[in-house]
């Protein structure tokens, strides 16, 4: 047979495997406390369990429509409307998606054509770039630094020229926690005003918001919800991330061209979860007080490292947590996150590969979506190195 490897080309021939898939199968590896990917350790909501099953039995087994059960999307517009004042139509301005990596990845491929220029503000959720490369774009980087992680609009300004398609923004921040304000939301809007550049947000974390602030969101924006494509996780609210179910919302002609690809590239989703999810929305305390559930586990992992020569830097939202460590060694963070796994037994994620350069503030990620008992094990090691 003949060998094809010397003649292949590849389409992302700087990717390897993911740093979340390393870290975990390392911490799988050593027994270490996995506090790298960021997925819950804790159970499921038994009453959405018995909703998913019921509807198995009830037969709702074939597929979806295309957009996603329209029960669903109705939940959802009323949910929007209700926290953002702003009306989507369940019938031509909500999707259902496979997660909300696939929304943000057929988004991208819906609009983004070949040498058009997409901005990117780094560190950021490594889905967005290879996304961009594999239809034939160009990522324009942004970076943000430790510890604030504010974007510099006037940078931004300097990076737009009249190849750009797209700008990706996320909020609340992975990985840094922090997220965009009021006047972010007004500067994008400003800048974007009257040009053809559709804005990408990438909004999951949406109900996790710390301390009395509000997530702000694209949808809170006239300007910015008529030229928008906005992404959300159903795995992140209601901690089923492999379940792999998000949705995305737009105006009418995004969202017509945004379709045009999700029926190829996934066609629809599973249809007893979309009816369960539907059910499931109609309480809002299934959902609305994550934040307050999130916060207790942040404080209690802050408490946990406080004797620890780590430092915190504020976290607002998502549900991870990033320690400087200068304090104790000058190791490159991708070395100190393998050696705290080996010899410590907590994995992380070091800051440094979420940007397109090399950029090393001596930052590691942790995930505090665990056990009471995990986040306490975890203070407890980290306060001995």
């Amino acid at each position: 047979m003949p060998n094809f490897n010397n003649s292949l080309s590849s389409k992302l021939p700087k990717i390897g495997t993911s740093i979340f898939t390393v870290m975990s199968s390392l911490a799988n590896e050593e027994g270490a406390l996995n506090m790298s990917q960021g997925f819950p350790d804790f159970q499921v909501d038994p009453k959405l369990i018995e909703l998913v099953s019921k509807n198995m039995q009830q037969g709702h087994n074939q597929y979806a429509p295309m957009q996603g059960a329209l029960r669903l999307r109705e939940a959802l517009s009323h949910k929007i409307d209700k926290a953002y004042g702003v009306k989507y139509s369940p019938e031509s301005e909500i999707t259902i998606t496979a997660g909300a990596t696939q929304a943000i990845f057929t988004a991208i491929s819906a609009f983004v054509k070949e040498d058009d220029e997409v901005i990117i503000f780094t560190p950021a959720y490594d889905c967005y770039q290879p996304a961009i490369e594999l239809n034939g774009g160009r990522p324009i980087f942004v970076q943000l630094h430790a510890p604030t992680y504010k974007i510099d609009w006037q940078a931004v300004k300097k990076v737009i020229s009249r190849r750009t398609k797209m700008i990706i923004i996320n909020t609340p921040h992975n990985p840094s926690g922090t997220m965009l304000s009021k006047e972010d939301l007004m500067e994008l809007d400003k800048i974007t005003s009257g040009s053809e550049i559709i804005v990408l947000s990438d909004e999951v974390y949406e109900h996790i918001v710390f301390d009395g602030k509000e997530h702000e969101s694209i949808c809170k924006y006239p300007g910015l919800t008529d030229r928008s494509i906005a992404t959300y996780s159903f795995g992140k609210t209601f901690h089923v991330t492999g379940w792999k179910m998000g949705y995305c919302i737009g105006p009418e002609n995004l969202m017509h061209e945004f379709r045009k690809v999700h029926q190829f590239n996934v066609f629809s989703c599973n249809h007893p979860v979309q009816i369960a999810l539907a059910e499931y929305l109609e309480d809002e305390n299934n959902y609305i007080n994550l934040g307050s559930f999130y916060q207790r586990k942040r404080d209690l992992f802050l408490d946990a490292v406080s004797t620890s020569r780590f430092e915190p830097i504020t976290c607002n939202g998502t549900y991870f947590q990033l320690l400087k460590y200068d304090q104790i060694t000058d190791e490159k963070d991708v070395d100190f996150a393998i050696r705290l796994t080996k010899e410590f037994g907590v994995a992380s994620i070091p800051v440094s590969v979420f940007y397109h350069v090399l950029l090393d503030e001596k930052v590691l990620r942790f995930c505090f979506a665990k056990g009471e008992d995990t986040l306490k094990r975890a203070g407890e090691i980290l306060a001995k190195v």
